[in-house]
């Protein structure tokens, strides 16, 4: 087991916003209105649509993130995030509320055990920005809760399976609780003998860096196993000057910094973008790690990229960029023992 040694990290994000990253994200935008009005869009023309999607899935857009949207471009790439549109109240084949059959994977409580190894922690069912393609868009969280007796039933269930040696911290977004009750999961799941790693997938130091506070560098460098975030990036323009701040006091804090996408129609289905994400990812010390094929959610399939389209896509790719910054595409296969590999070369799946 590799030992870190604890280190003193003071985070300060300079700007004019002076307010706390609790503060930020109970300021968030939640209503369609409020956020056509910030950037400068037609009521007229996008309002009856919003409110549509917003009934199916609230929005939430926190400022620091609306902040790096360009006014008045209703096809800005992280807008056409966040935006809701009446075409999510279309009806498409084989697009359904469970993609990934994860209501089959629960092992108990707030505990989903999807591969043999690894455990993955249903921390809280908020986040901090409502993506419009999440594939849990329709999860029951309030179903997965977590109370005293049923966190302990998931430290027990750990603690009997020898197999697990690492657990992901998810949710929603498990930074999105606090750091007291984060500490105590670190503690108690790191005391567990054969956990080798934590890992957070979270979105939270992207879409609102002041999250990364003095509080959250604290435990996580104190943490006896290695602590790996998996972060959310989908376009280069989600990594600003504060962002690119936050991640390097997660790096000086020990965390291993690696980033997922998604590949969607109209924000990132273009090898120049992605070339341009990896590269921004590398600047700013995270590793592409995957290039999720997009997940057949309800409400969502406007956004979907076919995998041969996909594949066209990463080919270029490995002609851009060293193989090293180069995501691995996949597919999460419901029942499957990992994810799913695209063949860059073969027929679709």
């Amino acid at each position: 087991m590799i030992q870190r040694t604890p280190i003193s990290i003071e985070a300060r994000l300079s700007g004019d916003d002076n307010r706390s990253w609790q503060q930020l994200l109970s300021d968030s935008i939640t209503s369609p209105q409020e956020l056509l009005e910030r950037l400068d869009l037609p009521a007229r023309t996008w309002l009856t649509g919003a409110e549509a999607g917003h009934r199916l899935f609230p929005v939430r857009v926190p400022e620091p993130f609306l902040a790096r949207m360009e006014k008045g471009n209703p096809a800005d790439p992280l807008l056409r995030q966040v935006l809701p549109l009446d075409l999510e109240n279309n009806m498409a084949e084989g697009f359904v509320t469970d993609p990934l059959q994860e209501d089959s994977a629960i092992q108990t409580t707030g505990l989903i055990r999807k591969y043999r190894s690894r455990a993955l922690l249903m921390v809280t069912g908020q986040c901090a920005v409502n993506c419009r393609y999440c594939f849990r868009r329709h999860f029951p969280y309030t179903e997965q809760r977590l109370s005293p007796s049923s966190r302990q039933k998931v430290l027990d269930t750990l603690a009997a399976s020898p197999e697990i040696n690492e657990v992901i911290f998810s949710g929603g977004d498990p930074l999105a609780v606090s750091d007291q009750l984060l500490s105590q999961w670190a503690s108690a799941i790191s005391s567990i003998p054969h956990i080798r790693r934590i890992r957070l997938h979270t979105r939270l130091p992207v879409v609102i860096p002041q999250r990364v506070c003095d509080a959250l560098l604290k435990w996580i460098s104190n943490t006896p196993v290695p602590v790996v975030m998996v972060l959310h990036i989908n376009h280069p323009a989600e990594i600003d000057q504060p962002t690119r701040r936050a991640l390097s006091y997660l790096r000086s804090a020990g965390v291993t910094l690696l980033n997922q996408s998604v590949i969607l129609r109209g924000v990132n289905d273009d090898a120049g973008v992605l070339e341009d994400l990896s590269e921004a990812l590398f600047d700013a010390g995270v590793l592409p790690y995957y290039l999720h094929a997009f997940d057949p959610v309800a409400g969502a399939q406007h956004f979907d990229v076919s995998d041969e389209e996909a594949r066209l896509l990463v080919r270029d790719l490995l002609s851009r960029l060293p193989g090293f910054l180069v995501p691995r595409l996949v597919r999460e296969v419901p029942g499957k023992t990992a994810k799913t590999p695209i063949d860059l070369y073969s027929n679709p799946l």
